[in-house]
């Protein structure tokens, strides 16, 4: 006897429909499964087994074939466990129901009948439209909260093999789980730190500003202590807020990794990354035997922080160029092409020499020129200029750190930026794929970044002295935008433009 039940997989952040065929022959006892598996599919059939055995079911002594369609994409992950056994079931006569295919299934199966949860339920449930014949979707009870947040299909939260065959049997068994997206998505919107708790640096929290207002990648350079690390750590949350559209796909992200914390539905903060200098490239850029999001796709929307940047492998640095300008990865397979978004704000922070002292008043430094200059050239001149913002972060002085003073704090810091990104958004509303300054193409930076021959003369002083490339000229303007727009300013004025110069000239003195 044939049966067929629907499930969904993943392929890169999103998912397509999977058909679970079951087909039970009077043969030698035998278990198939078809449609290119993984290793964890094809382990499947032990689980399925003692689940289906320890759920007082009948599992059939006869051959059992399992089909996963489209069979030319490769299957992996556990997900299948439920709709294999509840194929079995249909099969075999077991499940009293003429259409076990109008839900969706999704479950991995413990050997006594209870079900785990699965990574990728939320873009698994987001590819099902209503309609189409689906009358719902059952997950494993703990991703029943982060399938509810697609807000496509009803939900049905499953806790063992019987409570799905039940519920084929009779859907009023289990209650449809619902959720307040909007409500979820607002109470998490909250930052467990603030700026206010940074003494001092003003100047350090007046560039991350801009940066955060423009959407600019930014380098701190300073020696231990300084609190780079302090402030990177709260760059999110003065960051734009939130929309519940960037939620879902960073959600969606986070999820098909398995990197969605247990019991949240929704990332609604902006991510903070943070990987380690001892980082693969497979882990930070993505990719592996079987692709996952790396880190630079996991801080889409947020912040990916390198600290102690130096201390990365060069060739792994090197491979940030590419995203950092096409806000996407692109991970080529034999089989496959996999695009993973990218949309990061990159935050670097270093120390100016190996000792981490050079140019502080209060240590002397123990390095020699040749020493510094090896120390400073591990990050490749290319990469550099990609980074808008470059400045100095010096040691906060006693009187700063002993002062009850607390300065502003970050909700008043991300209004203004708010002010800032939404002049950007009015401005590039009709154009596709800019939303904010850091975005612009050379034709974008003619088109609004203009200039009067006062700061003209001013920039081409600047450029001709500190030997900057043609790419920092752009991204001076850049930056000098977002600056008059944090000023409520509709033109460039000059003043803006020397802060702008200020943020680029910083790596060229500590290279001589």
């Amino acid at each position: 006897m044939l049966s067929k039940v629907v499930s969904s997989a993943t392929l890169g952040v999103e998912a397509y429909r999977v058909e679970v065929e079951a087909d039970i022959q009077q043969q030698m006892p035998a278990f198939v499964t078809v449609g290119l598996p993984d290793g964890a599919v094809r382990e499947s059939k032990e689980r399925v087994t003692a689940a289906i055995k320890n759920s007082d079911f009948i599992f059939p002594s006869k051959r059992v074939t399992i089909n996963l369609a489209p069979a030319d994409v490769k299957k992996e992950g556990s997900a299948f466990d439920l709709p294999i056994a509840v194929g079995i079931l249909a099969a075999t006569g077991q499940i009293i129901r003429e259409r076990a295919d109008e839900f969706v299934l999704l479950g991995e199966l413990s050997l006594d009948g209870s079900l785990k949860p699965v990574p990728g339920v939320l873009p698994m449930t987001m590819s099902f439209a209503p309609g189409n014949g689906i009358k719902g979707i059952l997950v494993p009870k703990e991703n029943a909260r982060e399938a509810a947040m697609a807000g496509t299909i009803p939900v049905y939260p499953i806790r063992t093999l019987k409570d799905a065959v039940h519920f084929l049997e009779d859907e009023s068994t289990i209650r449809r789980f619902e959720v307040d997206i909007a409500t979820v998505f607002n109470d998490a919107r909250r930052y467990t730190v603030d700026f206010s708790d940074v003494k001092g640096q003003e100047s350090a929290k007046r560039a991350l500003e801009v940066a955060a207002a423009g959407g600019h990648n930014i380098i701190m350079i300073g020696p231990p202590g300084s609190g780079k690390t302090m402030l990177a750590r709260r760059m999110p949350t003065i960051l734009p807020d939130m929309t519940i559209a960037e939620a879902l796909e960073t959600t969606k992200i986070h999820s098909v990794a398995g990197r969605l914390p247990a019991n949240a539905a929704l990332v609604a903060t902006r991510p903070f990354r943070a990987p380690h200098h001892t980082i693969s490239y497979a882990g930070l850029v993505g990719g592996g035997a079987i692709p996952k999001p790396g880190e630079v796709s996991l801080a889409h929307h947020g912040v990916l922080f390198l600290d102690e940047m130096p201390e990365f492998k060069k060739d792994i640095l090197e491979m940030l160029r590419q995203p950092m300008e096409d806000k996407a990865v692109t991970i080529s397979r034999a089989s496959s092409t996999l695009t993973y978004p990218a949309g990061f704000m990159l935050i670097a922070a270093m120390n100016p020499c190996p000792c981490g002292y050079f140019g502080d008043p209060a240590h002397e430094c123990q390095c020699s020129a040749g020493d510094i200059q090896r120390y400073m050239s591990k990050v490749s001149g290319p990469l550099l200029d990609r980074i808008d913002i470059h400045i100095t972060v010096p040691s906060v002085k006693f009187k700063e750190l002993s002062s009850e003073t607390r300065g502003e704090s970050s909700e008043i810091i991300r209004k203004r930026v708010n002010m800032a990104r939404q002049m950007q958004i009015e401005r590039f509303k009709d154009e596709k794929n800019i939303y904010c300054n850091a975005h612009m193409e050379p034709c974008d930076i003619r088109r609004v970044c203009k200039i009067d021959d006062k700061s003209q003369s001013l920039l081409a002083l600047a450029i001709t002295k500190q030997g900057l490339s043609a790419r920092a000229y752009d991204r001076i303007l850049k930056v000098a935008r977002t600056i008059a727009d944090l000023a409520g300013s509709a033109d460039i004025e000059m003043g803006h433009i020397a802060e702008a110069i200020h943020y680029r000239t910083l790596d060229r003195s500590l290279w001589l």
